[in-house]
């Protein structure tokens, strides 16, 4: 059991290292985006600057540290030797995850011009105003699976609330289906406008932060 959550660790990077600056794993009821991904440009943008960080600098950088410990003698007792090798294998498949979702990328500026229904009707991109039973309001911006942020109310397409709203116009109510029971949601807004995503920062515990700090120094 052990064998298998360590490859699924490896094969999308998140393991025990913070290594997506800010790049959040999909939660339990986001399932992968099967096919297409959908995600806005300022999305895709985040997960083309981590790929070229990862690729560029931090793979870089941690190569250097396990050759420098693998020169240090035996590598079976080698603990800078044996972290490095685990950091590689989980930068590696952080680098293939991010490249499957790079290209399977199918983009939807919220900002583009909309004709019709899809003008005012809850679609990927939206940013839906609603209210619940008790006439408390949120807003809620629709995107991918690899945006979502709750601090900003970014929540995916897939998720519960995505797809009780989506097709959704204000005046429509909807049924938002949920473990502990339903909710019974009423649309008072639909808009198209920037959705701004978090960009992707340096982790600063990161081996290319590390280097760039003591060359400084």
């Amino acid at each position: 059991m052990d064998a298998v959550k360590d490859k699924g660790a490896e094969e999308t990077g998140w393991g025990s290292f913070d290594l997506t600056g800010g790049t959040r794993k999909p939660q339990a009821d986001e399932p992968a985006t099967p096919g297409k991904n959908y995600i806005t440009p300022s999305g895709l943008e985040r997960l083309k600057d981590e790929h070229r960080f990862l690729l560029a600098r931090e793979r870089p950088a941690v190569t250097e540290v396990v050759a420098w410990a693998a020169s240090n003698g035996d590598r079976s007792e080698n603990a800078d030797y044996q972290y490095g090798k685990r950091r590689l294998r989980q930068i590696d498949g952080r680098i293939r995850f991010l490249t499957k979702r790079i290209e399977a990328e199918e983009v939807v500026d919220p900002e583009a011009p909309r004709a019709g229904r899809a003008a005012t009707r809850t679609f990927f991109g939206a940013t839906v105003r609603y209210a619940n039973a008790a006439g408390v309001s949120r807003v809620v911006s629709i995107v991918g699976t690899d945006e979502v942020d709750l601090n900003r109310n970014h929540i995916s397409w897939v998720s519960p609330l995505g797809r009780a709203l989506m097709k959704s116009a204000a005046g429509d109510k909807v049924v938002l289906q949920l473990p502990g029971g339903k909710q019974h949601l009423t649309v008072l807004e639909v808009c198209y406008e920037r959705i701004s995503v978090e960009p992707f920062r340096e982790p600063p515990g990161s081996e290319a932060s590390a280097k760039r700090f003591t060359r400084r120094r």
